[in-house]
């Protein structure tokens, strides 16, 4: 079998879905930056002061001449001066405003550096080099860049109301990242897909002899040959090695513990991750033989999901030598 399909009218076409990657990336912001962001809570702006005497904006952590950490924080204004843009005539989903408006470089009076934030200036012809602008802040903050929703045109400053008392410094961020892309699978993902429709996995190799690699894909990775033949495997293997899930994360579909797994099916000579089931996950091992429990075929799709999980066959284990190079 090879990766080209054909249909009565042709070749098949290759499959293409939307694929959405997103997440939300926490981390702790350290002593420095969480002066800066909780200034910016307060809707106000600081900086730190280097070796140099320069006052850095946003705050830098640490000294770019002597590397060491930055401790004396510059209250600086909210008030600037432009420095450089550029226009952007259509805004993209997730950017400051939702109507044209200016990428700037921003120098803002007390600092040495320059800030990169968004300036509604109306009209293209409305913004210059040598602008002076300020900033406008967003109704309700929490300590981030964006808690400036913008620049505008106009060197007076906005009123802001005295900050909340007896707030918590902000110590965490979260940052959600999104990325979504029209994906085209290539000839062997189209096949391995479509078998995967019909209850079927199919891995691939260079030839007869080669090393079967499950998924299917386009060439051999230890010698880059180009894959020539779609080998089916079947639906049971070994698990060669796993890990118990015991955290909870945000975004997570299972509860824990759980078992994620490398299986090693029957006819591959490489293992896959996917869940194991039906067993204490005290009890799963390292040679553990296994087989997929499908989900019932009117709710098969394009997807490995078709295979809910996997679980103990009972059969003896396998021996370690059978899989020690495949792990």
């Amino acid at each position: 079998m090879t990766a080209t399909q054909s249909s009565t009218t042709g070749p098949l076409p290759l499959l293409t879905a939307p694929l959405e990657l997103s997440f939300d990336y926490t981390r702790s912001v350290g002593p420095t930056l969480s002066k800066f962001f909780t200034a910016l809570r307060d809707r106000q702006i600081v900086g730190t002061r280097g070796s140099d005497g320069k006052v850095y904006v946003p705050a830098a952590e640490y000294d770019p001449v002597t590397y060491e950490p930055l401790t004396e924080v510059v209250a600086v204004s909210s008030v600037g001066t432009v420095e450089s843009w550029s226009w952007q005539p259509q805004p993209l989903e997730g950017q400051p405003l939702a109507k044209p408006f200016a990428w700037a470089l921003i120098k803002l009076d007390g600092a040495d550096t320059s800030l990169l934030h968004a300036v509604d200036a109306g009209e293209a012809g409305a913004i210059k080099t040598g602008a002076r602008v300020h900033a406008v802040w967003t109704d309700e903050t929490v300590g981030a860049i964006t808690d400036i929703a913008y620049f505008a045109l106009g060197d007076k400053p906005q009123a802001i109301p005295a900050p909340a008392p007896d707030q918590e410094p902000v110590t965490m961020q979260v940052a959600p990242s999104r990325l979504e892309v029209q994906h085209i699978t290539s000839p062997e993902e189209s096949a391995y897909l479509r078998a995967l429709a019909e209850g079927k996995l199919l891995g691939g190799r260079t030839g007869a002899g080669g090393r079967v690699y499950f998924p299917a894909r386009g060439a051999d990775p230890l010698t880059g040959e180009p894959t020539s033949d779609l080998v089916q495997v079947a639906d049971k293997g070994v698990v060669t090695t796993f890990a118990i899930i015991n955290i909870p994360f945000p975004g997570q579909r299972i509860k824990p513990p759980y078992v994620a797994a490398y299986v090693l099916l029957d006819g591959a000579d490489i293992p896959f991750l996917h869940l194991v089931y039906d067993i204490d996950p005290a009890d799963v091992r390292m040679g553990m033989r296994v087989e997929a429990v499908w989900k019932p075929k009117d709710e098969w799709g394009y997807g490995i999901d078709n295979i809910q999980y996997f679980r103990p066959t009972g059969e003896p284990d396998a021996d370690y030598e059978t899989y020690k190079d495949r792990i």
